[in-house]
C-alpha cells in the first residue's frame, strides 16, 4: 500500500482540504471526471461528519495493490467511543457513493474505508506511484491555511523530537547514576578491608620493617584517597536520587572554623592555614556536610598552590544577613571561562587535566550542600596570582 497524503480534520478549513487534495489525487490519477467528483464527494461527507464528532480525525488517501488491480483508498480514523445515529445524514450518503465501504472497529480507534478500483487502462506500476508521492510532498500549500498548519506540524515534530531526546538523555543519566551508586558501593567495602589491614599491619612495631612500613603509608594514604574518590561518587548519586539528607543543628560559626583549621592543617601539612575572624555568630548547619564543604575547597587550594604557601579563611556577615566565608590561596588561579563551569559535575578543566588528579566532583557536591543551606558560592580568581571562593550561610534566627 502506496500512502499518497495525509490530512488531520480538526475544523471546516481541513473539510475545504480533504475535498480538495481527494480531487486531484484522482485527478493525476487520472481517473475520470465522474469518479473524481464521486470519490471526492464521499470523501467529504465522512470528513464532515466525523468532524462535527471530534477535532481529531485523520484522513489517509492511498494507493493499493492486490495482483494486477490497483485500488483507491481513502481512510479517515477517529476515536472508538463515536457513534454514528440516523442524524449522520453524510455517513449514509458515503455508502451509496462508492462500490466498497466499510467501518473497522477496534480498542485503539475506529476506520471508515472507502475503496473505488482502477482500470487497467491506467497502466499503474510502482514508478508511477513514487512519482505520484514525490509531487505531493513538493507541492506547494493549497491555501494560507494550509501553509500556517504545515507550519505548526513542523514546529510539533521538532518539538517532540527535542522532548524525546530530553527523555533518552534522562533515561541514560538515571542509569548511569543507577551504575555509579553500585560501582561506588560495591568498590568501597574491599577498599576499606584493604585500609584496616594496612593500619592492622602498621601497628606490628618491630614485626615490619621500615621499607615494608614506608609501603604500607604509601598504600594507606592511597586508599584514603580512593575512598575519597569513592565518597564523593556516592553522594552525586544520592543528590541525583534526592536521598542527600541533612541533619541541621545551630552551631557557633567561630568555633566550628578553628576546629576545621585544627583538622585540615593535618590534611595539608606543607601549608599554612591562616583564619581571620570577625565577631561570632550561630548557624544552622549539617555540621558533617559543612566539614566536606571546608575539606573539598581547603584540599582544593592547596592542589593548585606551591608548597608552603598561605591558605587565609576570612569570616564576616553582610547587612543582609549572611555569614561570608572567604578562601583565598596563592596558586596558578582560573580563567573567566573556568569560573563559569566549576560548580558543574565531572567539569575538569582542560589545562590541569593532565598534571592534577581529580573527577571533578568535590565543588559540585560543595555547590550543592551551600545552596541546601539557603546559601551561595562562587569564585574570584586572577590566574597565576591565585583564588578566592566565597561561601555564604545565614545566620540562625
Amino acid at each position: 500500500m502506496t500512502n499518497i497524503i495525509k490530512v488531520s480534520l480538526e475544523n471546516e478549513m481541513d473539510l475545504v482540504l480533504a475535498h480538495r487534495k481527494s480531487m486531484k489525487v484522482a485527478e493525476r490519477l487520472g481517473l475520470t471526471i465522474a469518479t473524481q467528483t464521486t470519490f471526492a464527494t464521499a470523501v467529504s461527507e465522512i470528513a464532515r461528519t466525523v468532524i462535527e464528532h471530534t477535532d481529531n480525525g485523520e484522513l489517509n488517501i492511498c494507493v493499493e495493490q492486490y495482483k494486477q488491480r490497483y485500488s483507491l483508498i481513502a481512510s479517515v480514523a477517529f476515536e472508538n467511543t463515536i457513534r454514528f445515529t440516523n442524524e449522520d445524514a453524510g455517513y449514509y450518503y458515503a455508502q451509496k457513493l462508492v462500490p466498497e465501504f466499510r467501518l473497522i472497529e477496534s480498542e485503539t480507534g475506529n476506520t471508515i474505508e472507502m475503496k473505488i478500483g482502477m482500470p487497467r487502462s491506467l497502466r499503474l506500476d510502482p514508478v508511477k506511484l513514487a512519482t505520484l508521492v514525490k509531487y505531493f510532498e513538493e507541492e506547494e500549500p493549497l491555501n494560507a491555511y494550509e501553509e500556517i498548519k504545515q507550519r505548526n506540524y513542523s514546529l510539533n515534530k521538532i518539538a517532540q523530537e527535542k522532548e524525546e531526546e530530553l527523555r533518552q538523555s534522562k533515561i541514560i543519566d538515571e542509569k548511569k547514576t543507577e551504575f555509579i551508586s553500585i560501582a561506588s558501593h560495591e568498590i568501597k567495602t574491599p577498599i576499606t578491608i584493604i585500609k584496616a589491614y594496612t593500619q592492622i599491619a602498621l601497628t606490628l612495631g618491630d614485626q615490619c620493617s621500615e621499607d615494608v612500613r614506608e609501603f604500607l603509608t604509601k598504600v594507606d594514604f592511597q586508599t584514603t584517597k580512593l575512598l575519597s574518590l569513592v565518597q564523593q561518587l556516592l553522594d552525586v548519586s544520592k543528590m541525583e536520587n534526592g536521598n542527600f539528607a541533612y541533619t541541621k543543628e545551630p552551631v557557633s560559626l567561630n568555633g566550628f572554623i578553628i576546629e576545621m583549621e585544627a583538622v585540615l592543617k593535618n590534611i595539608v601539612p606543607h601549608h599554612q592555614i591562616i583564619v581571620n575572624l570577625s565577631n561570632d555568630y550561630t548557624v544552622f548547619i549539617d555540621k558533617i556536610r559543612m566539614e566536606q564543604v571546608f575539606s573539598n575547597i581547603i584540599v582544593n587550594a592547596a592542589k593548585y598552590s606551591d608548597k608552603h604557601t598561605d591558605i587565609i579563611i576570612t569570616g564576616n556577615v553582610t547587612q543582609d544577613g549572611f555569614v561570608k566565608i572567604g578562601f583565598t590561596d596563592q596558586g596558578i588561579g582560573m580563567t573567566s571561562g573556568s569560573m563559569e563551569s566549576i560548580f558543574k559535575k565531572f567539569y575538569r578543566d582542560k589545562d590541569v587535566m593532565t598534571t592534577h588528579s581529580g573527577l571533578g566532583m568535590g565543588l559540585y557536591i560543595t555547590s550543592k550542600i551551600i545552596r541546601d543551606h539557603g546559601g551561595e558560592i562562587w569564585a574570584e580568581s586572577t590566574e597565576g596570582i591565585g583564588s578566592t571562593f566565597y561561601i555564604t550561610i545565614p545566620v540562625a534566627e
